[in-house]
């Protein structure tokens, strides 16, 4: 047995028994340990079973790539989420572009309703408390989990929740209002 003994954190950590000091996982247990949840996770986001497929593959090539550094990290399926989110917005953009580019119509875009619209939000944004705010920019615009979120605001997980509830309802009734 390791050097702990027969507690349950020896085992979950599946110590090797010489040593008793857990090093890195591999990549493959890393792939093995993430890639249900991150698929999962992409399925919910896209919609598309396909899509989630295909981000979750880049995802881990990304980390792949760079596992001697990623491994080296405290959370490296932080590293690996993020990569995936990357990824999907990087995604969504050039679909958006090419969007716009095959629907547009032969004249120049709006560019009055663009800082329209850009400024309606950034008013509305405004009116919430900061912390509202931080909340809501770090979670519905950046993607980050609540419990992503927390950290930066130094805050526990469920305060983030109740600081985003209270932050969309107030950027809810602002569009109502402004509308």
């Amino acid at each position: 047995m390791s050097a702990m003994g027969d507690s349950p954190q020896a085992l979950a950590l599946d110590d090797p028994p010489e040593t008793g000091v857990a090093g890195p996982p591999t990549f493959e247990e890393f792939f093995e340990r993430e890639r249900t949840r991150l698929y999962g996770a992409r399925a919910l986001l896209t919609r598309n079973r396909h899509e989630a497929e295909e981000l979750m593959q880049d995802a881990f090539l990304r980390v792949l790539e760079r596992w001697e550094r990623v491994s080296a990290m405290e959370d490296p399926s932080g590293y690996l989420y993020r990569a995936a989110m990357n990824l999907f917005r990087s995604r969504r953009r050039r679909a958006a572009v090419a969007v716009r580019r095959a629907v547009r119509p032969g004249g120049r875009p709006d560019e009055l309703a663009r800082v329209e619209g850009t400024d309606a939000a950034v008013r509305a944004l405004a009116r919430l408390s900061p912390r509202q705010r931080a909340a809501v920019v770090l979670v519905d615009v950046l993607g980050f989990t609540s419990e992503e979120a927390a950290e930066p605001l130094r805050v526990k997980a469920s305060t983030v929740r109740v600081l985003l509830a209270r932050g969309r309802a107030g950027l809810r009734k602002e569009w109502t209002d402004h509308e």
